[in-house]
C-alpha cells in the first residue's frame, strides 16, 4: 500500500499558461510559491520560499484560465508526478510537478469569482466539479504531451 498526496497553500507566481490540445484536452501550468518563516538561533527571522510546478487538466484547467491570476492564494490537493525526457544532447532529464486534483481559491480582495457568485468565501473546485469535465486519471496518456 502507498499514498501519493500533496497539500499546498501558496501564491501563484504568474498567470496560468493554458494550452488546448488536438484531442480536446486542456492543460494549465503555473508556478506556486509556498513560504516558511522561522527564527534562527541568532534570533534572525528567516523566510524561505519553495517553488512548485503545478499542472491542472481539463475542467480544472478551464477554471484556472478563467479565475486564477498571478498573486492569487490557492489551497490545492493533488499528487506528485515526474516527467522524464531525453534532451537535444541525448541526456536523460526529469522534473517533478504537482498534479492538482482539487483547488480552493482564497483571496483577501474581491475577485472575479466573488462577483460571479455573490459570495465572499473561498470557492472549491475539484476534478469532478460540475463546472467542467471530469478528470479521470485512467484517460490520461502521458505520451500525448510530447
Amino acid at each position: 500500500m502507498s499514498v501519493n498526496k500533496v497539500i499546498l497553500l501558496g501564491n501563484l507566481g504568474k498567470d496560468p499558461d493554458v494550452r488546448y490540445m488536438d484531442n480536446n484536452r486542456v492543460v494549465a501550468n503555473f508556478p506556486l510559491a509556498t513560504n516558511e518563516v522561522y527564527t534562527d538561533r541568532k534570533n534572525n527571522r528567516i523566510r524561505q520560499t519553495e517553488w512548485h510546478n503545478v499542472e491542472l487538466w481539463d475542467g480544472l484547467a478551464k477554471i484556472a484560465e478563467k479565475y486564477l491570476k498571478k498573486g492569487n492564494t490557492i489551497y490545492l490537493e493533488g499528487k506528485i508526478r515526474t516527467d522524464s525526457w531525453i534532451d537535444k544532447e541525448g541526456v536523460n532529464r526529469s522534473q517533478k510537478k504537482i498534479r492538482a486534483l482539487s483547488i480552493t481559491i482564497i483571496n483577501k480582495e474581491k475577485s472575479k469569482i466573488d462577483t460571479d457568485t455573490n459570495v465572499a468565501e473561498p470557492k472549491q473546485y475539484d476534478a469532478h466539479d460540475e463546472h467542467g469535465e471530469s478528470f479521470i486519471d485512467d484517460e490520461f496518456n502521458e505520451g500525448e504531451l510530447a
